[in-house]
C-alpha cells in the first residue's frame, strides 16, 4: 500500500510540474511598457497567466503547444475604457426605448460583445446602460457567452433632466419623477443613495453625467449639471464602496467641477479650456477622448432624419471638436486612456480610435500604451492587465502589418487570446 501511495504522489507531482504550456512565437512584440518593439520573442502561457517572455523562438516541451505569430505584430489585449454594449446607433432609434424589452436588449448585447472581443479588445468599461450590462458581465465571467472582460457602471447617475435622466424626451404623463434608484439625484443625500444603489445592483464603478450630452433628448449638450458639492458627495460615497468614478463631460465648467470634485476620468472633454487642462494635470485626472464617437455623430447628423431635431445641432457642433481638444490636452501633458464610446458608432470599429489619436499628434507607441498599460492603471488593474509581463493575465492580440507605421494595421487583428483562451486564430 505504501508503495502505491508513493507512486500516486509521484505521478501527481510529475503531472503538476508538466502542465501544458503554450509557446507563442512573436515576430514583433510590443509589450505595452517599453518604448521600442522587440523582434523574435516567445511568450510562454500556462493556464491563464504569462509565465515567461524570452528572446528568440523557444522550443516547446513534448507536452506543450506552440502558436506561430512570427509574421505578426503582437501586443497586450486592448482595453476600451468607454463602450455601451447594450445598443448600437441606427437611424431613428428613439422608438427603441418604448419597444424593446430587456431581453431584446440582452440578446443584441451578445452580438456586440462578441464583435468587440474579435476586434482585439479583451477588456472594456461599459459606461452606462439599463443594467443588462451587469448581467452580460456576469455571463461572460461564467463562460456562458463570448465577450471581453467587462467593468461596468450599470446605470449612469444624472440630475433631473440631465444627460442620463432616463425619461428625457418622454411625454409629460410618462416622465414621472425618477430618483436615486433610477440614477437621478438632486442634492447630497440623493448622491449617496444613488451610489449605494449601484453597489447593491452590482456595478464595478460609478459614471456620472457632469454636463449635458449630445444624444440625449435635451437642448444643451454642454451645460454643467451637478453642483461641485454633489460631485464631491458622489466621490465620497464611491470611495466608501471602492468605486472609481468616470465623468461624462463636454462643457468647460462641468469639467472643472468634476475634476475638483475628485473624479478619476473625464470622458470626451470636448470644450475643455486651459484652466481645465491645468486642473487635470494638477489632480492627475485621466482624459478618455472618444474621438471616433465625435466624428461618427457629426457624420450621422448630416443624414436627414438620422437624429431628432434637438440632437442634430448638438452633434454637428460637438463632434468635430473632440480631436482638437485631445491634441491640445495630450501636448500639455494630460494623462490619456483609450476610449471610443462604441455603440454611438458600430461596435468592432473601436480600433479606428488609434488612427485618430495618431492623427492628433500622439505617436503610435503611445497610443498603444494608452489602450494597454495606461488604461489598466486607470482601471486600478495594472497588476493584472495592460502589458506582456510575467505574472500578468494572458490577454494577447496579434495583427497583420506594422501599427507603428500604418494605423490601418489595428483593423487587421488575426489572433485574440483572453485569460489564456484563444478566441481567434
Amino acid at each position: 500500500m505504501k508503495k502505491i501511495l508513493l507512486a500516486l504522489i509521484s505521478f501527481v507531482c510529475v503531472s503538476i510540474s508538466h502542465a501544458q504550456k503554450t509557446y507563442i512565437w512573436c515576430g514583433t512584440l510590443i509589450d505595452g511598457i517599453s518604448n521600442d518593439a522587440k523582434k523574435n520573442m516567445t511568450i510562454i502561457v500556462e493556464k491563464n497567466k504569462i509565465i515567461g517572455v524570452q528572446n528568440g523562438f523557444t522550443a516547446p516541451g513534448t507536452s506543450d503547444k506552440s502558436i506561430d505569430l512570427k509574421s505578426k505584430t503582437v501586443t497586450p489585449g486592448w482595453i476600451d475604457m468607454h463602450v455601451h454594449l447594450e445598443g448600437e446607433t441606427k437611424k431613428g432609434n428613439l422608438a427603441d426605448r418604448f419597444t424593446l424589452n430587456p431581453t431584446d436588449v440582452a440578446f443584441e448585447s451578445l452580438k456586440y460583445a462578441n464583435v468587440t472581443l474579435m476586434a482585439g479588445f479583451t477588456t472594456v468599461r461599459d459606461l452606462g446602460g439599463s443594467g443588462v450590462n451587469i448581467s452580460l458581465r456576469n455571463a461572460i465571467n461564467k463562460g456562458q457567452v463570448t465577450g471581453p472582460r467587462i467593468y461596468t457602471a450599470g446605470k449612469s447617475i444624472a440630475t433631473t433632466g440631465g444627460h442620463a435622466d432616463p425619461t428625457n424626451g418622454y411625454r409629460k404623463d410618462l416622465m414621472g419623477d425618477p430618483g436615486p434608484k433610477e440614477g437621478v439625484v438632486n442634492g447630497v443625500e440623493d448622491a449617496y443613495q444613488a451610489v449605494r444603489q449601484r453597489y447593491k445592483e452590482g456595478s464595478d464603478l460609478i459614471k456620472i453625467t457632469a454636463t449635458g450630452g449630445v444624444l440625449s433628448q435635451a437642448k444643451d449638450g454642454a451645460n454643467a449639471q451637478f453642483t461641485e458639492e454633489e460631485v464631491k458627495a458622489i466621490v465620497s460615497a464611491a470611495k466608501d464602496y471602492g468605486f472609481k468614478i468616470a465623468a461624462h463631460a463636454h462643457g468647460a465648467e462641468g469639467i472643472k467641477r468634476a475634476i475638483r470634485g475628485g473624479v478619476n476620468s473625464i470622458e470626451h472633454g470636448t470644450f475643455m479650456d486651459d484652466e481645465g487642462i491645468q486642473l487635470m494635470k494638477q489632480y492627475g485626472t485621466y482624459l478618455v477622448p472618444t474621438i471616433t464617437a465625435g466624428k461618427a455623430t457629426a457624420d450621422s447628423a448630416k443624414i436627414p432624419g438620422y437624429y431628432t431635431d434637438i440632437v442634430t445641432p448638438k452633434a454637428l457642433t460637438t463632434g468635430p471638436q473632440i480631436q482638437a481638444t485631445f491634441a491640445k490636452a495630450y501636448k500639455a501633458g494630460v494623462k490619456i486612456a483609450f476610449g471610443t464610446d462604441a455603440g454611438v458608432f458600430q461596435h468592432g470599429k473601436n480600433w479606428m480610435e488609434f488612427g485618430y489619436m495618431i492623427e492628433g499628434g500622439m505617436p503610435a507607441m503611445e497610443a498603444i500604451k494608452a489602450a494597454t498599460s495606461s488604461s489598466a492603471e486607470l482601471l486600478g488593474e495594472k497588476d493584472k492587465l495592460g502589458s506582456i509581463e510575467v505574472g500578468k493575465l494572458a490577454d494577447i492580440v496579434a495583427m497583420d502589418g506594422d501599427p507603428l507605421k500604418d494605423p490601418l494595421a489595428f483593423g487587421k487583428v488575426v489572433f485574440v487570446m483572453k485569460d489564456g483562451v484563444v478566441y481567434k486564430n
